[in-house]
């Protein structure tokens, strides 16, 4: 019999993690807009800054813009499969079997989708940068980036890793013990 705070806990973690990728899928559709739109009106988006800040004022930077949207759509594509795994986690631990095997091979997968996008970060930033540089020439206009060592990111991927092996060897625990009944 399952205790009903720990139902209501489960429950609001596959709701919050539902909600999460909702929301991550409506980022890639607008990113997935924005792509085309920098790739063929670039030469509008370039004619309306010029006309509202002069024509002293440079184009928008495409290559790192349009990079920078690669990246982002990347990174959202690894945080939606990454809730997807977590989600597939809860859902085991609220039908009571948490030591699937699966569920190594998904907190495994977890964090290499995480390491991955620690280091996506990384050139994200560097063409985020580009891009405030280029923003800095405009009046009361300014981007900040935010750029440095994420160690919660970093910590997140050891303890994934880690408990991968601790599911792994309690899987394995698990099929020793009813092998043996």
């Amino acid at each position: 019999m399952r205790d009903r705070p720990n139902d209501l806990l489960l429950l609001a973690g596959q709701v919050l993690a539902i909600i999460m990728q909702i929301f991550v899928a409506i980022g890639a559709a607008a990113l997935v807009l924005a792509l085309p739109i920098l790739l063929f009106a670039g030469d509008m988006i370039d004619a309306e800054i010029a006309s509202e800040f002069g024509k002293a004022a440079s184009g928008l930077p495409m290559a790192p813009a349009i990079a920078l949207i690669a990246i982002a759509l990347g990174l959202l594509a690894m945080l939606f499969i990454f809730l997807a795994k977590l989600r597939a986690i809860i859902a085991t631990v609220g039908e009571g079997d948490p030591f699937a095997p699966e569920n190594a091979k998904r907190l495994n997968l977890m964090a290499w989708l995480l390491l991955a996008m620690q280091l996506l970060a990384v050139p994200a930033a560097g063409f985020g940068l580009m891009l405030a540089k280029w923003a800095d020439q405009f009046e009361n206009q300014s981007i900040t980036i935010d750029a440095g060592l994420d160690f919660t990111g970093i910590l997140m991927v050891i303890l994934l890793f880690i408990l991968a092996r601790v599911f792994k060897h309690g899987a394995a625990m698990r099929e020793d013990l009813e092998g043996t009944v």
